[in-house]
């Protein structure tokens, strides 16, 4: 019987999740070839080396895998599927910033994801700073995606939050949170504050091999 790490039991519970959502169809592979793809990465988080990691991690795809524009519908917060307004090119437009690019690869863990309470009422130019300064890295829209996709909860019992690791040509941030009880994707300009969005970040990164 294979004994998992506590961040390789949960990296392969959120793929499990994944493929339960059609996460392999928007990749246009099967089920069976879409986990294929994670599992190197999960071996390793199995390693010794990693046997510190906790169950606060979150595996996410990129979008060399599958596009951000069909995922948002694929949240739920309990019935409520998740929605936006934005037109799938509006989406797209989402890039991450210096310092926020993510692994190489077809999936990355990111460790210890928070969606910034500390932040709330921040206009995300200024989070971005304080992120900056506690020497924390902003989260990118795939990355907020993937909280509202495995921790809907976290919309529910904490709060809404602004993604700054991701940016639009015309300077907008994307942000998650609740609407008509259903996630919701939108955007904000970096300098407006909203008193129900954090400013959501993380730890650090890490593809495979390992390395941040």
């Amino acid at each position: 019987m294979t004994v998992f790490t506590t961040a390789a039991k949960e990296a392969l519970a959120q793929l499990n999740r994944l493929v339960a959502l059609g996460y392999a169809d928007v990749a246009d592979l099967s089920d069976a070839e879409f986990r294929a793809l994670a599992h190197p990465l999960i071996l390793e988080l199995n390693s010794v080396e990693y046997s510190h990691l906790s169950e606060n991690i979150l595996l996410v795809p990129t979008r060399e895998l599958v596009s951000p524009e069909s995922l948002i519908a694929r949240t739920a917060i309990g019935r409520n599927a998740g929605f936006t307004t934005m037109p799938p090119r509006d989406i797209a437009s989402f890039i991450p910033q210096e310092g926020c690019e993510p692994p190489e690869g077809p999936f990355y863990v990111v460790i210890d994801p928070h969606t910034g309470t500390k932040y709330t009422n921040r206009e995300p130019d200024i989070a971005r700073k304080l992120i900056d300064s506690d020497n924390k890295l902003p989260l990118t829209l795939e990355e907020g995606i993937s909280i509202a996709t495995q921790h809907p909860n976290w919309l529910t019992d904490k709060n809404g939050f602004n993604l700054p690791g991701s940016r639009s040509a015309d300077g907008r941030v994307p942000s998650v949170w609740v609407s008509q009880n259903s996630p919701r994707l939108g955007a904000v300009w970096p300098n407006s504050r909203h008193t129900w969005l954090g400013n959501a970040f993380c730890t650090t990164r890490l593809g495979c091999p390992l390395t941040a």
